[in-house]
């Protein structure tokens, strides 16, 4: 499994990110919680309903922070004096074609966007498609050639308003030049089973395209390109916010054989050569301009506003953290256990990925598995709650389930219904668990996607 989802026999090593600090502010209490200074009350007043309230209710705060039809209008350029025509793909895409026909009731629109199955949105003039995530299908290739169409034969007084979000590397999927869908496909499930982070396999999709890494904005010739993103990426690089269709490629020129070499049992001889050979840089005519209308950091910045309003001391341990997400989960559980002398609450974004070892694996994601490692770690610590979720609802292969949560008696729980969380983590099998728990977090699709959320309550004197 990896950055968008869970598959077979990891071959590719990742490295681990570094826990970074941030800060921030408050919001209305959650019922049942009461304020007070006193430490002997805290685990009375942290009761396992009222926890789990808590953390379900940061959850909801980061995906609202994060919703098109709150953020977009803000961001929007100046009406254009010809044409404008709407392009765009990823899991928020109908919902920002959505927001901006509502914020731009009075303006001539065109154009299409394409999310992944279950995404679509009623939409009354940008055609909304729906596309194969995560591995492309044939509505992914029909959506490219799509978009470069509507693109092409447009003059400079003309706006391309493109609206790119994390998702749209599947759904919006043309093969470079000597490949084919097949080719594609099998190159993205070789990244998903491979355990690279998000960075390299961009990289890797960005080579083997003909509408990412930049093309897209090159074909729309003279107009101007405005891009509205919705980052999914640690460090908000536009360039790999759905392999960057609008920004040149910034490894058009590298080398790129180290992880030709790693996928080179798994893909075929001509993407092996492409990726093997360096690249051309892609002329865009008009200046990069992206704007980024929600990012991993505004959506933990709005729960931990929340979090202090419940008189919580929150501790962000970074909205960019990447590694294993078992290796995660163990770390952050020997943080959770240090004591603390009042309610604290870790928080933490970014994207893990999980290296697939074995003949099989069960049903997960990379945040089911940062859970189930972290409840072994913790070893039902009777002071400590945590929920880790994705942010778009979907949490690679968990069966439906955004993420999962964990709280004090998730160990015991598991032994009475006969589960062995020890072999749940070394099968990948961490959604079948926390299901069998009723312990999965299930929202359906949010609309948008500002990447993973992780929350850890703890609270004094266990």
């Amino acid at each position: 499994m990896s950055a968008e989802g869970e598959g077979n026999d990891g071959h590719c090593g990742v490295a681990g990110g570094q826990p970074m600090p941030r800060t921030n502010r408050g919001e209305a209490p959650v019922h049942g919680l009461r304020v007070t200074n006193d430490t002997t009350d805290h685990m009375a007043r942290f009761d396992d309903a009222v926890a789990r309230r808590l953390l379900r209710k940061l959850f909801d705060a980061a995906v609202s922070a994060a919703d098109p039809m709150t953020v977009l209008a803000a961001h929007l350029p100046q009406r254009p004096r010809g044409r404008c025509v709407v392009v765009g793909a990823g899991k928020a895409a109908a919902a920002m074609a959505v927001a901006v026909e509502r914020a731009w009731p009075d303006v001539e629109l065109s154009g299409a966007v394409v999310t992944p199955y279950g995404y679509a949105l009623k939409s009354e003039r940008i055609h909304v498609r729906e596309a194969a995530h995560p591995v492309p299908d044939q509505n992914s290739e029909a959506a490219a050639r799509e978009m470069l169409a509507l693109v092409a034969n447009l003059g400079p007084d003309d706006l391309v308003l493109s609206l790119i979000s994390g998702g749209g590397s599947s759904v919006m999927a043309l093969p470079a030049d000597g490949l084919t869908l097949a080719d594609k496909q099998a190159v993205n499930r070789a990244l998903l089973d491979s355990g690279l982070d998000i960075r390299s396999m961009n990289a890797v999709r960005r080579r083997l395209s003909g509408i990412k890494g930049g093309k897209l904005a090159a074909a729309a010739g003279p107009a101007q390109v405005v891009t509205l993103a919705i980052s999914d990426i640690p460090g908000d690089d536009a360039a790999a916010i759905a392999s960057g269709p609008t920004v040149p490629d910034p490894d058009a020129g590298s080398d790129l054989s180290a992880l030709a070499d790693c996928l080179r049992e798994h893909i075929g001889e001509t993407a092996y050569r492409i990726l093997a050979t360096p690249g051309v840089v892609i002329p865009v005519y008009s200046p990069v301009d992206v704007r980024l209308i929600a990012t991993p950091g505004s959506a933990l910045d709005a729960a931990a506003q929340v979090a202090r309003a419940e008189n919580l001391e929150v501790v962000m341990l970074g909205d960019d953290l990447e590694g294993e997400s078992a290796m995660l989960g163990r770390m952050m559980a020997e943080r959770a256990r240090q004591p603390v002398s009042r309610p604290l609450l870790f928080l933490s974004g970014g994207e893990t990925t999980v290296t697939l070892t074995g003949e099989s694996a069960g049903r997960g994601g990379r945040n089911t598995e940062f859970a189930l490692a972290l409840a072994l770690a913790l070893a039902g610590d009777a002071g400590v709650w945590a929920l880790a979720a994705d942010t778009d609802g979907e949490d690679g292969a968990s069966g439906g389930g955004a993420g999962a949560t964990v709280a004090p008696d998730t160990l015991a729980r598991a032994a009475a219904a006969g589960l062995d969380p020890a072999a749940s983590l070394a099968g990948h099998d961490s959604g079948t668990f926390f299901a069998a728990l009723d312990d999965l977090l299930v929202t359906g699709p949010t609309f948008t996607n500002v990447n993973d959320f992780r929350a850890i309550l703890v609270v004094p004197n266990r």
